[in-house]
């Protein structure tokens, strides 16, 4: 048994040496070229950093110049620079005499593999450039899509970020945002509030409009065009109904909507002028006189 265990030893020692011996002759007649190749190695990638950070910024001036959203300016700027880094290894790998055509054939076929395993993650990547070059919203913006709303705080190659008025942070698949209906409440300059008074049936509905005409006209956020509308739009069950559609700016819609509520609730009780609530009547009758009857 130990003479066994000593000549696997041997043997093993034997190989090392035999190997050290031929990686040392393979070196002293590759040397000269391997170390150049790794001084160009080095070379290679440390000019091509700065000449890629050289190109980045300048693609970065320009697109601000000619005033792109934030989000697809942080998208192209990503996107080149992965790209360039990519070109930039392959260039460098070359300088150590390595055969990059076989690398290069098989990011093609692994391209292809990849591409049919990960089909849904490619939707979302096709479905943010389509979001990026429509720019159907922008950072900042307040929106509704794919069921849920919120402010945008951030659009990458695979997913939308939300911030809600609970102050949640909700991240959407771009597929979903894109597949589904934009709702964008901050496109436009200018939007209307939608507001419904109810007052009773006994109330004078001239007098009414005229309180609700006066409440609206005077608040200073409300625009003067387009004048503000005001009509009867429903005889409801227990109540009159008015619909109350001032214009404001858009990012006053919200201040504006919440002060007129206060306000015209002061103002119609003030003048006396009644704002019901469902009521039902119920009638008690006397079912054993009724039936001796």
């Amino acid at each position: 048994m130990a003479s066994s265990f000593v000549s696997s030893h041997v043997v093993s020692l034997v190989a090392a040496i035999d190997w050290f011996a031929r990686m040392e002759a393979w070196l002293e007649k590759q040397g000269p070229g391997i170390v150049a190749g790794a001084v160009s190695f080095i070379l290679v990638l440390l000019v091509g950093w700065v000449v890629i950070a050289l190109i980045v910024g300048a693609l970065a001036r320009v697109l601000r110049r000619r005033k792109v959203s934030s989000l697809l300016e942080r998208f192209l700027l990503m996107l080149t620079r992965r790209v360039l880094w990519i070109v930039l290894l392959v260039a460098a790998l070359s300088e150590l005499g390595l055969d990059v055509a076989p690398l290069i054939a098989g990011l093609g076929i692994g391209g292809f593999i990849i591409g049919f395993a990960f089909q849904e993650t490619l939707g979302n990547f096709a479905a943010g450039l389509m979001l990026l070059v429509n720019e159907p919203f922008k950072e900042g913006d307040w929106i509704e899509a794919a069921g849920t709303s919120g402010t945008v705080t951030d659009l990458n190659i695979m997913a939308t970020t939300l911030a809600t008025a609970d102050n949640k942070l909700v991240t959407v698949p771009n597929r979903k945002v894109w597949g589904d209906k934009i709702v964008n409440f901050n496109a436009l300059p200018t939007r209307r509030v939608d507001m419904v008074m109810s007052v009773s049936y006994s109330a004078d509905l001239g007098r009414t409009i005229e309180v609700i005409q006066r409440v609206v006209t005077a608040h200073a956020l409300v625009l003067k065009e387009p004048a503000p509308k005001i009509a009867v739009s429903e005889l409801a069950d227990s109540s009159i109904n008015l619909v109350v559609r001032p214009w404001v700016q858009t990012p006053n819609f919200w201040p504006v909507k919440f002060e007129l509520t206060r306000q015209l609730k002061e103002a119609l009780d003030g003048a006396g002028i009644e704002i019901p609530f469902p009521q039902m009547d119920l009638h008690v009758r006397d079912i054993a006189n009724a039936r001796v009857a």
